[in-house]
Protein backbone atom coordinates (compact mmCIF):
# COMPACT_ATOMS: atom_id res chain seq x y z
CA UNK A 1 0.00 0.00 0.00
CA UNK A 2 1.93 3.44 -0.91
CA UNK A 3 2.03 6.04 1.20
CA UNK A 4 -0.60 8.56 0.00
CA UNK A 5 -3.46 5.32 0.58
CA UNK A 6 -1.70 4.79 4.13
CA UNK A 7 -2.33 8.31 5.16
CA UNK A 8 -5.87 8.32 3.75
CA UNK A 9 -6.55 5.19 5.79
CA UNK A 10 -5.04 6.86 9.23
CA UNK A 11 -7.00 9.54 9.04
CA UNK A 12 -10.45 7.41 8.45
CA UNK A 13 -9.63 5.64 11.63
CA UNK A 14 -8.59 8.85 13.60
CA UNK A 15 -12.35 9.76 13.25
CA UNK A 16 -13.87 6.65 14.03
CA UNK A 17 -15.86 6.42 17.10
CA UNK A 18 -15.13 3.13 17.66
CA UNK A 19 -11.96 2.07 18.66
CA UNK A 20 -8.98 0.14 16.84
CA UNK A 21 -6.27 -1.81 16.99
CA UNK A 22 -4.03 -2.64 14.55
CA UNK A 23 -1.04 -5.64 14.59
CA UNK A 24 0.94 -7.65 12.25
CA UNK A 25 1.92 -10.87 11.60
CA UNK A 26 4.19 -11.47 14.75
CA UNK A 27 0.98 -9.84 16.88
CA UNK A 28 3.41 -6.42 17.45
CA UNK A 29 0.70 -3.87 17.84
CA UNK A 30 1.30 -1.29 15.14
CA UNK A 31 -1.45 1.22 15.65
CA UNK A 32 -4.40 2.53 18.14
CA UNK A 33 -6.45 5.41 17.08
CA UNK A 34 -8.15 8.01 19.94
CA UNK A 35 -11.26 6.08 20.16
CA UNK A 36 -9.43 2.63 21.09
CA UNK A 37 -7.91 4.75 24.06
CA UNK A 38 -11.08 6.27 25.19
CA UNK A 39 -13.07 3.00 25.26
CA UNK A 40 -10.36 0.81 27.33
CA UNK A 41 -7.42 3.77 28.80
CA UNK A 42 -4.69 2.11 27.14
CA UNK A 43 -2.54 4.89 25.64
CA UNK A 44 -0.64 4.92 22.97
CA UNK A 45 2.94 4.52 24.52
CA UNK A 46 1.30 1.77 26.60
CA UNK A 47 0.86 -0.74 23.74
CA UNK A 48 2.00 0.44 20.30
CA UNK A 49 5.15 -1.33 19.19
CA UNK A 50 4.86 -4.46 22.03
CA UNK A 51 3.54 -7.97 21.60
CA UNK A 52 -0.16 -7.75 21.69
CA UNK A 53 -0.73 -10.51 24.51
CA UNK A 54 2.20 -9.14 26.60
CA UNK A 55 -0.22 -6.08 26.90
CA UNK A 56 -3.70 -7.60 26.34
CA UNK A 57 -3.48 -11.47 27.95
CA UNK A 58 -6.37 -13.26 26.34
CA UNK A 59 -6.50 -10.94 23.53
CA UNK A 60 -7.81 -13.16 20.53
CA UNK A 61 -6.67 -11.02 17.85
CA UNK A 62 -3.32 -13.30 17.99
CA UNK A 63 -5.72 -16.42 17.29
CA UNK A 64 -7.51 -14.39 14.34
CA UNK A 65 -4.21 -13.87 12.79
CA UNK A 66 -2.89 -17.45 13.71
CA UNK A 67 -5.92 -19.28 12.33
CA UNK A 68 -7.05 -16.83 9.96
CA UNK A 69 -10.70 -16.95 11.34
CA UNK A 70 -12.77 -13.72 12.28
CA UNK A 71 -14.61 -13.33 15.46
CA UNK A 72 -17.11 -11.44 15.72
CA UNK A 73 -19.05 -10.22 19.06
CA UNK A 74 -16.71 -11.42 21.46
CA UNK A 75 -16.71 -9.17 25.26
CA UNK A 76 -14.69 -8.10 27.60
CA UNK A 77 -13.77 -6.11 30.30
CA UNK A 78 -11.11 -3.40 30.89
CA UNK A 79 -10.98 -1.24 34.23
CA UNK A 80 -14.69 -1.89 34.56
CA UNK A 81 -15.94 -0.93 31.19
CA UNK A 82 -17.81 -3.81 29.20
CA UNK A 83 -16.96 -3.69 25.31
CA UNK A 84 -17.48 -5.94 22.11
CA UNK A 85 -14.73 -6.70 19.81
CA UNK A 86 -14.94 -7.73 16.34
CA UNK A 87 -11.97 -8.91 15.21
CA UNK A 88 -10.38 -9.84 11.37
CA UNK A 89 -7.52 -10.93 9.92
CA UNK A 90 -6.32 -8.18 6.98
CA UNK A 91 -5.00 -10.14 4.14
CA UNK A 92 -2.49 -9.04 1.17
CA UNK A 93 -2.43 -11.17 -1.80
CA UNK A 94 -3.63 -13.97 -0.32
CA UNK A 95 -1.16 -14.21 2.68
CA UNK A 96 -2.07 -12.56 6.06
CA UNK A 97 -0.14 -9.87 7.12
CA UNK A 98 -2.04 -8.17 10.39
CA UNK A 99 -5.06 -8.27 12.19
CA UNK A 100 -7.73 -5.68 13.36
CA UNK A 101 -9.57 -5.59 16.43
CA UNK A 102 -12.52 -2.77 15.95
CA UNK A 103 -13.96 -2.14 19.81
CA UNK A 104 -17.27 -0.92 21.02
CA UNK A 105 -18.17 0.29 24.30
CA UNK A 106 -21.21 -1.77 25.45
CA UNK A 107 -22.88 1.89 27.09
CA UNK A 108 -22.27 3.54 24.02
CA UNK A 109 -24.11 0.65 21.93
CA UNK A 110 -26.64 1.03 25.08
CA UNK A 111 -27.32 4.81 24.30
CA UNK A 112 -27.45 4.48 20.39
CA UNK A 113 -30.06 1.64 21.08
CA UNK A 114 -32.11 4.26 23.45
CA UNK A 115 -32.00 6.82 20.92
CA UNK A 116 -32.63 4.56 18.04
CA UNK A 117 -35.73 3.57 20.11
CA UNK A 118 -36.41 6.90 20.97
CA UNK A 119 -36.04 8.19 17.85
CA UNK A 120 -38.79 5.03 16.57
CA UNK A 121 -41.10 5.84 19.12
CA UNK A 122 -41.36 9.57 17.54
CA UNK A 123 -41.63 8.06 13.98
CA UNK A 124 -44.31 5.80 15.15
CA UNK A 125 -46.18 9.07 16.95
CA UNK A 126 -45.89 10.85 14.08
CA UNK A 127 -47.07 8.76 11.65
CA UNK A 128 -50.20 8.13 14.62
CA UNK A 129 -50.74 12.02 14.30
CA UNK A 130 -50.58 11.95 10.06
CA UNK A 131 -53.44 8.99 10.16
CA UNK A 132 -55.16 10.73 12.37
CA UNK A 133 -55.13 14.22 10.66
CA UNK A 134 -56.00 12.38 7.33
CA UNK A 135 -58.67 9.99 8.67
CA UNK A 136 -61.92 9.95 7.00
CA UNK A 137 -64.26 11.24 9.73
CA UNK A 138 -67.50 10.23 8.39
CA UNK A 139 -69.03 6.73 8.34
CA UNK A 140 -72.42 5.10 6.73
CA UNK A 141 -74.28 5.84 9.91
CA UNK A 142 -73.63 9.67 9.74
CA UNK A 143 -75.70 9.73 6.16
CA UNK A 144 -79.22 10.40 6.75
CA UNK A 145 -81.66 8.51 4.19
CA UNK A 146 -85.08 8.02 4.63
CA UNK A 147 -86.56 8.72 1.16
CA UNK A 148 -86.43 5.37 -0.76
CA UNK A 149 -84.00 6.98 -3.56
CA UNK A 150 -81.58 7.90 -0.68
CA UNK A 151 -82.34 4.61 0.99
CA UNK A 152 -80.92 2.57 -2.45
CA UNK A 153 -78.01 5.20 -3.10
CA UNK A 154 -76.86 4.26 0.81
CA UNK A 155 -77.29 0.50 0.30
CA UNK A 156 -75.25 0.49 -3.55
CA UNK A 157 -72.59 2.77 -1.88
CA UNK A 158 -72.25 0.34 1.50
CA UNK A 159 -71.68 -2.56 -1.42
CA UNK A 160 -69.54 -1.02 -3.68
CA UNK A 161 -66.95 0.13 -0.08
CA UNK A 162 -66.18 -3.40 0.05
CA UNK A 163 -64.40 -3.19 -3.23
CA UNK A 164 -61.39 -1.33 -4.39
CA UNK A 165 -63.37 -0.25 -6.99
CA UNK A 166 -62.86 3.81 -8.42
CA UNK A 167 -65.91 5.11 -8.07
CA UNK A 168 -67.04 8.22 -9.28
CA UNK A 169 -69.46 10.59 -7.18
CA UNK A 170 -71.88 13.00 -9.12
CA UNK A 171 -74.02 14.98 -7.95
CA UNK A 172 -74.87 19.04 -7.13
CA UNK A 173 -72.77 21.22 -4.65
CA UNK A 174 -74.15 20.55 -1.19
CA UNK A 175 -75.21 17.11 -2.10
CA UNK A 176 -72.65 15.25 0.29
CA UNK A 177 -70.42 14.05 -2.02
CA UNK A 178 -67.36 14.04 0.16
CA UNK A 179 -69.69 12.17 2.97
CA UNK A 180 -70.00 9.79 0.89
CA UNK A 181 -66.38 9.29 -0.02
CA UNK A 182 -65.54 8.89 3.45
CA UNK A 183 -68.12 6.85 4.36
CA UNK A 184 -66.65 4.55 1.63
CA UNK A 185 -63.43 4.56 2.55
CA UNK A 186 -64.20 3.77 6.00
CA UNK A 187 -66.33 1.10 5.78
CA UNK A 188 -63.72 -0.54 3.13
CA UNK A 189 -60.32 -2.53 3.53
CA UNK A 190 -58.44 0.73 3.65
CA UNK A 191 -60.17 2.06 6.86
CA UNK A 192 -56.94 2.08 9.02
CA UNK A 193 -55.10 3.83 6.26
CA UNK A 194 -55.15 7.47 5.46
CA UNK A 195 -57.95 9.42 3.50
CA UNK A 196 -56.64 12.24 1.61
CA UNK A 197 -59.07 15.05 -0.05
CA UNK A 198 -58.07 16.88 -2.78
CA UNK A 199 -60.46 19.48 -4.14
CA UNK A 200 -58.44 19.75 -7.75
CA UNK A 201 -60.28 23.55 -8.28
CA UNK A 202 -58.44 24.95 -4.83
CA UNK A 203 -55.21 24.51 -7.02
CA UNK A 204 -53.67 26.42 -10.08
CA UNK A 205 -53.45 23.98 -12.60
CA UNK A 206 -50.14 23.76 -12.85
CA UNK A 207 -49.57 23.36 -9.23
CA UNK A 208 -51.51 20.60 -9.09
CA UNK A 209 -49.78 18.29 -10.41
CA UNK A 210 -46.60 18.85 -8.17
CA UNK A 211 -49.06 18.11 -5.22
CA UNK A 212 -50.63 14.89 -7.01
CA UNK A 213 -47.00 13.60 -7.82
CA UNK A 214 -44.59 15.23 -5.53
CA UNK A 215 -41.27 16.67 -7.59
CA UNK A 216 -37.94 16.46 -7.20
CA UNK A 217 -35.09 19.09 -5.80
CA UNK A 218 -34.63 21.37 -8.45
CA UNK A 219 -37.46 20.33 -10.41
CA UNK A 220 -38.91 24.46 -11.11
CA UNK A 221 -37.87 27.72 -9.52
CA UNK A 222 -39.06 27.49 -6.02
CA UNK A 223 -39.27 24.12 -5.49
CA UNK A 224 -37.88 22.99 -2.18
CA UNK A 225 -34.70 21.78 -1.24
CA UNK A 226 -34.88 17.81 -1.55
CA UNK A 227 -37.70 17.46 -3.22
CA UNK A 228 -41.59 17.14 -1.66
CA UNK A 229 -43.58 13.87 -1.31
CA UNK A 230 -46.62 14.31 -3.68
CA UNK A 231 -50.31 13.21 -2.14
CA UNK A 232 -50.78 10.07 -3.90
CA UNK A 233 -47.35 8.77 -1.92
CA UNK A 234 -48.67 10.01 1.09
CA UNK A 235 -52.13 8.16 0.18
CA UNK A 236 -49.98 5.06 -0.19
CA UNK A 237 -52.42 1.81 1.14
CA UNK A 238 -55.35 4.20 1.55
CA UNK A 239 -57.49 6.54 -0.26
CA UNK A 240 -57.18 9.43 -2.69
CA UNK A 241 -60.59 11.95 -2.72
CA UNK A 242 -59.87 13.73 -5.94
CA UNK A 243 -63.03 16.11 -5.96
CA UNK A 244 -63.75 18.68 -8.80
CA UNK A 245 -62.03 16.56 -11.03
CA UNK A 246 -63.35 18.08 -14.01
CA UNK A 247 -61.19 21.28 -13.28
CA UNK A 248 -57.86 19.20 -13.61
CA UNK A 249 -56.11 19.82 -16.48
CA UNK A 250 -56.00 17.90 -19.91
CA UNK A 251 -51.78 17.18 -19.31
CA UNK A 252 -52.29 16.25 -15.03
CA UNK A 253 -55.20 13.85 -16.49
CA UNK A 254 -53.02 12.35 -18.96
CA UNK A 255 -50.55 11.62 -15.72
CA UNK A 256 -53.43 10.46 -13.33
CA UNK A 257 -54.71 8.32 -16.25
CA UNK A 258 -50.55 6.30 -16.26
CA UNK A 259 -51.63 6.02 -12.28
CA UNK A 260 -54.17 4.18 -12.65
CA UNK A 261 -53.22 2.32 -15.05
CA UNK A 262 -49.23 1.32 -13.74
CA UNK A 263 -50.15 2.07 -9.81
CA UNK A 264 -46.93 4.52 -10.04
CA UNK A 265 -46.25 7.84 -9.89
CA UNK A 266 -43.37 9.84 -11.08
CA UNK A 267 -42.49 13.03 -9.27
CA UNK A 268 -42.07 16.31 -11.42
CA UNK A 269 -38.56 16.56 -12.65
CA UNK A 270 -37.65 12.81 -11.72
CA UNK A 271 -37.84 9.37 -13.85
CA UNK A 272 -37.80 7.08 -11.08
CA UNK A 273 -41.59 4.77 -11.04
CA UNK A 274 -42.64 4.76 -7.76
CA UNK A 275 -45.48 2.26 -6.74
CA UNK A 276 -48.06 2.96 -4.85
CA UNK A 277 -51.60 1.39 -3.71
CA UNK A 278 -54.16 3.26 -3.20
CA UNK A 279 -57.67 3.65 -4.53
CA UNK A 280 -59.04 6.82 -6.02
CA UNK A 281 -62.73 8.07 -5.31
CA UNK A 282 -63.78 10.95 -7.88
CA UNK A 283 -66.47 13.40 -7.39
CA UNK A 284 -67.83 16.34 -9.74
CA UNK A 285 -70.41 18.74 -9.56
CA UNK A 286 -70.40 18.79 -13.59
CA UNK A 287 -71.33 16.53 -16.75
CA UNK A 288 -68.28 14.94 -17.36
CA UNK A 289 -69.69 13.56 -20.49
CA UNK A 290 -70.19 17.03 -21.95
CA UNK A 291 -66.72 18.27 -20.43
CA UNK A 292 -65.47 15.34 -23.02
CA UNK A 293 -67.70 16.23 -25.65
CA UNK A 294 -65.88 19.99 -25.40
CA UNK A 295 -62.56 18.31 -25.43
CA UNK A 296 -61.61 19.52 -22.05
CA UNK A 297 -61.91 16.19 -20.32
CA UNK A 298 -59.98 13.06 -21.13
CA UNK A 299 -62.30 10.16 -22.72
CA UNK A 300 -60.26 7.41 -21.80
CA UNK A 301 -59.41 8.83 -18.18
CA UNK A 302 -63.52 9.57 -17.73
CA UNK A 303 -64.24 5.85 -18.50
CA UNK A 304 -61.19 4.77 -15.87
CA UNK A 305 -62.59 6.71 -13.04
CA UNK A 306 -66.45 5.76 -14.00
CA UNK A 307 -65.76 2.71 -13.57
CA UNK A 308 -69.20 2.54 -10.55
CA UNK A 309 -70.91 6.15 -11.15
CA UNK A 310 -72.63 6.74 -8.34
CA UNK A 311 -75.53 9.68 -8.60
CA UNK A 312 -76.38 11.52 -5.81
CA UNK A 313 -79.60 13.30 -6.08
CA UNK A 314 -80.66 16.61 -5.38
CA UNK A 315 -82.45 17.83 -2.12
CA UNK A 316 -85.04 18.39 -3.88
CA UNK A 317 -85.76 15.06 -5.63
CA UNK A 318 -85.50 13.26 -2.13
CA UNK A 319 -87.68 15.39 -0.27
CA UNK A 320 -88.53 12.60 2.24
CA UNK A 321 -84.99 13.04 3.74
CA UNK A 322 -85.89 16.67 4.76
CA UNK A 323 -87.74 16.23 7.94
CA UNK A 324 -85.04 13.87 9.48
CA UNK A 325 -82.06 15.80 8.23
CA UNK A 326 -83.85 19.29 9.84
CA UNK A 327 -84.21 17.16 13.21
CA UNK A 328 -80.35 16.26 12.73
CA UNK A 329 -79.34 19.48 12.18
CA UNK A 330 -81.28 20.61 15.12
CA UNK A 331 -79.61 18.18 17.29
CA UNK A 332 -76.22 19.91 16.32
CA UNK A 333 -77.61 23.09 17.63
CA UNK A 334 -78.93 21.80 20.94
CA UNK A 335 -75.48 20.47 21.66
CA UNK A 336 -74.29 23.62 21.03
CA UNK A 337 -76.22 26.06 22.86
CA UNK A 338 -77.76 23.09 25.54
CA UNK A 339 -81.01 24.47 24.50
CA UNK A 340 -84.19 22.12 23.84
CA UNK A 341 -84.81 23.14 20.16
CA UNK A 342 -88.17 22.72 18.39
CA UNK A 343 -89.66 23.04 14.64
CA UNK A 344 -92.73 24.48 14.33
CA UNK A 345 -95.53 22.69 11.67
CA UNK A 346 -95.85 26.17 9.35
CA UNK A 347 -91.71 25.76 9.19
CA UNK A 348 -92.01 22.19 8.12
CA UNK A 349 -94.20 22.95 5.69
CA UNK A 350 -92.06 25.93 3.74
CA UNK A 351 -88.96 23.74 4.51
CA UNK A 352 -90.65 21.12 2.83
CA UNK A 353 -92.19 23.18 -0.08
CA UNK A 354 -88.77 24.67 -0.72
CA UNK A 355 -86.67 23.36 -3.32
CA UNK A 356 -83.10 23.21 -2.01
CA UNK A 357 -80.75 24.69 -4.83
CA UNK A 358 -78.09 24.56 -2.48
CA UNK A 359 -79.06 20.98 -1.23
CA UNK A 360 -77.70 19.55 2.39
CA UNK A 361 -75.36 21.90 2.80
CA UNK A 362 -77.69 24.96 2.52
CA UNK A 363 -80.27 23.23 4.62
CA UNK A 364 -77.60 22.81 7.84
CA UNK A 365 -77.13 26.47 7.05
CA UNK A 366 -80.94 27.65 7.05
CA UNK A 367 -81.04 25.68 10.10
CA UNK A 368 -78.46 27.49 11.98
CA UNK A 369 -79.74 30.81 10.85
CA UNK A 370 -83.27 30.42 11.94
CA UNK A 371 -81.68 29.60 15.70
CA UNK A 372 -80.11 32.67 15.65
CA UNK A 373 -83.22 34.18 14.33
CA UNK A 374 -85.35 33.03 17.01
CA UNK A 375 -86.93 34.77 20.34
CA UNK A 376 -87.39 31.57 22.15
CA UNK A 377 -87.09 27.70 21.59
CA UNK A 378 -88.95 27.36 18.64
CA UNK A 379 -88.35 27.50 14.95
CA UNK A 380 -91.39 29.36 13.22
CA UNK A 381 -91.57 29.75 10.16
CA UNK A 382 -90.80 33.43 10.24
CA UNK A 383 -87.53 32.96 11.80
CA UNK A 384 -86.39 30.87 8.14
CA UNK A 385 -84.32 32.70 5.91
CA UNK A 386 -86.69 35.28 3.88
CA UNK A 387 -86.11 32.69 -0.02
CA UNK A 388 -87.52 29.63 2.07
CA UNK A 389 -90.34 31.56 3.61
CA UNK A 390 -91.02 33.33 0.16
CA UNK A 391 -90.74 30.29 -1.63
CA UNK A 392 -92.80 28.07 0.72
CA UNK A 393 -96.05 30.28 0.86
CA UNK A 394 -94.85 31.57 4.47
CA UNK A 395 -93.92 35.15 3.20
CA UNK A 396 -96.76 36.92 4.98
CA UNK A 397 -96.82 35.33 7.94
CA UNK A 398 -95.91 38.12 10.90
CA UNK A 399 -95.59 41.08 11.42
CA UNK A 400 -95.22 43.95 9.05
CA UNK A 401 -91.22 45.26 9.18
CA UNK A 402 -88.96 48.41 8.05
CA UNK A 403 -87.94 47.70 4.77
CA UNK A 404 -84.03 47.97 5.61
CA UNK A 405 -84.46 45.29 7.80
CA UNK A 406 -86.22 42.86 4.82
CA UNK A 407 -83.35 44.53 2.42
CA UNK A 408 -80.67 43.83 4.71
CA UNK A 409 -81.83 39.61 5.41
CA UNK A 410 -82.44 39.56 1.95
CA UNK A 411 -78.77 40.57 0.93
CA UNK A 412 -77.70 37.89 3.84
CA UNK A 413 -79.66 34.86 2.47
CA UNK A 414 -78.10 35.78 -1.17
CA UNK A 415 -74.74 36.18 0.87
CA UNK A 416 -75.51 33.00 2.13
CA UNK A 417 -76.75 31.07 -1.03
CA UNK A 418 -73.37 32.60 -3.03
CA UNK A 419 -71.22 30.38 -0.39
CA UNK A 420 -72.66 27.91 -0.34
CA UNK A 421 -72.68 27.80 -3.71
CA UNK A 422 -68.59 28.83 -4.03
CA UNK A 423 -67.67 27.84 -0.96
CA UNK A 424 -65.96 29.66 2.30
CA UNK A 425 -62.81 30.26 1.66
CA UNK A 426 -61.07 33.26 0.36
CA UNK A 427 -61.15 32.66 -2.74
CA UNK A 428 -64.84 31.15 -2.64
CA UNK A 429 -65.78 34.33 -1.38
CA UNK A 430 -63.55 36.07 -4.21
CA UNK A 431 -66.07 34.50 -6.62
CA UNK A 432 -69.19 34.52 -4.34
CA UNK A 433 -68.42 38.41 -4.39
CA UNK A 434 -68.12 38.90 -8.38
CA UNK A 435 -71.38 36.35 -8.79
CA UNK A 436 -73.29 38.75 -6.62
CA UNK A 437 -71.95 41.73 -8.06
CA UNK A 438 -70.20 43.61 -4.89
CA UNK A 439 -66.33 43.93 -3.75
CA UNK A 440 -65.08 41.52 -1.81
CA UNK A 441 -64.98 44.14 1.05
CA UNK A 442 -68.28 45.11 0.90
CA UNK A 443 -69.05 41.36 1.46
CA UNK A 444 -67.59 41.09 4.26
CA UNK A 445 -69.31 44.04 6.01
CA UNK A 446 -72.88 42.72 4.63
CA UNK A 447 -71.68 39.28 6.54
CA UNK A 448 -71.18 41.60 10.02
Amino acid sequence: MNTIMKDMWKTFFEYLYDGILIVDEQHVVRYINPSYTRITGITEDEIVGRLLKEVRPGARLVEVVSSGNPIVGALRREKGIDYTVNMSPIIDNGKIVGGISIVSNIEDVRKLSDTIHKYENEILRLENRIQAINRAKYTFDDIIAKDRVSLKLKADAMRIAQNDTTVLLMGESGTGKELYAQAIHNESRRRHNSFIAVNCAAFQKDLLESELFGYEDGAFTGAKKGGKMGLFEAADKGTIFLDEISEMSLETQGHLLRTLQEHTIRRVGGIKEIPVNIRVIAATNKSLEKKVEEGTFRQDLYYRIAIYPIRIPPLRERKGDIEELSEAFCDEQRNALRKNIEISEDARAALNAYQWPGNVRELRNAIEFSVNNMEDATIEARHLPYRIRFEGGSATDGPVRRLSEVIREAEKNEIAKAINTYGGGLEGKKKAAEALGISLASLYNKMK
